[in-house]
């Protein structure tokens, strides 16, 4: 199917919305393990429809030559009241990726987002950025979390993410400074670190023997425009359609992708288009993805 060193799945947020719950949420878990299938990708991310029974999940994937590459995890390290009770969450979430021969857990801090923290009321606007103790706080419950993760013989793959208290260029550098290396990595995002305000081309040189786990998005830079213009919070962004497939937005990914080749990644990188699949197929943007991708000059 793919002509590069690394492997590449398809993140079921193509077909149902995550963090936008209408969009496609009449969506069958079954048509879209059905719809990877017929792709020919090998990779998929858990997703809200999916069997939360492992062993069901496990036949339903294995007899369509699927694997599990990961499942998100939100987590609350930058209070440290919480510490302990999101430590044994992501023991039980690690635990369960074991079991199911995945190698990664997309990890992400919730507190100070408007979209993933709870403690947040609905009046307000913005993101509630780290203070110096939230950082100390927050790098100390991912190295504890990073060490878990490792004896289930996983990597924790930090995921910048817009919206979040990681999400801009200097947020995801102080994050690789005040983490050990060998217990925290990067789930690189082509989307999410343009979204950030960064090249991602830049993040991807940067940080590469940090990068564990890669999303390709792509972005539509006339909707960011008019979105930020209009001070738009990330999760209507996202209903704007701010998000697509690589090949479809503005991000050119020939560098991105011959980077990656050139220096021998071989994870899972991930197909993602966070938008409305009812105006845009998620198959269907899938496969001309493919069809991008696979005719980019990489050598």
């Amino acid at each position: 199917m793919s002509q590069f060193p690394f492997k590449l799945g398809i993140h079921p947020i193509n077909w149902v919305g995550e963090d936008v719950k209408e969009h496609g949420d009449d969506t069958t878990f079954e048509q879209i393990v059905d719809d990877i299938q017929a792709l020919g990708l090998t990779g998929t991310e858990m997703g809200r429809k999916y069997p939360a029974d492992p062993s069901v999940l496990k036949e339903e994937l294995a007899k369509r030559g699927i694997s599990l590459s990961s499942q998100w995890k939100t987590v609350l390290f930058s209070d440290p009241a919480y510490k302990e009770s999101e430590l044994a969450d992501y023991r039980k979430h690690a635990k369960f990726l074991q079991g199911m021969g995945s190698k990664v857990i997309s990890t992400c801090e919730g507190g100070g987002s408007l979209h993933f923290d709870a403690r947040r009321t609905p009046n307000e606007t913005e993101v509630l950025r780290l203070d110096e103790a939230g950082w100390r706080s927050l790098a100390d419950g991912l190295n504890a979390a990073g060490a878990i993760a490792q004896e289930y013989g996983l990597k924790l793959t930090y995921h910048h993410h817009g919206g979040t208290v990681i999400e801009s260029p200097e947020e995801i550098d102080r994050l690789m400074e005040l983490t050990d290396p060998k217990l925290v990595y990067l789930l690189f995002d082509t989307g999410h670190a343009y979204y950030g305000g960064a090249d991602p081309l830049e993040v991807l040189r940067k940080h590469y023997d940090r990068i564990a786990y890669v999303h390709l998005k792509d972005i539509r830079r006339e909707v960011l425009d008019r979105s930020r213009a209009e001070q738009a919070d990330f999760v209507t962004c996202i209903r704007n359609g701010v998000f697509t497939v690589p090949g479809d937005g503005c991000i050119d990914f020939e560098p991105i992708i011959k980077e990656l080749v050139t220096r021998g990644y071989d994870g899972w990188a991930m197909l993602e288009g966070e938008q409305d699949p009812a105006a845009h197929p998620a198959y269907e943007y899938a496969k001309q993805s493919l069809l991008y991708l696979n005719s980019l000059k990489t050598t």
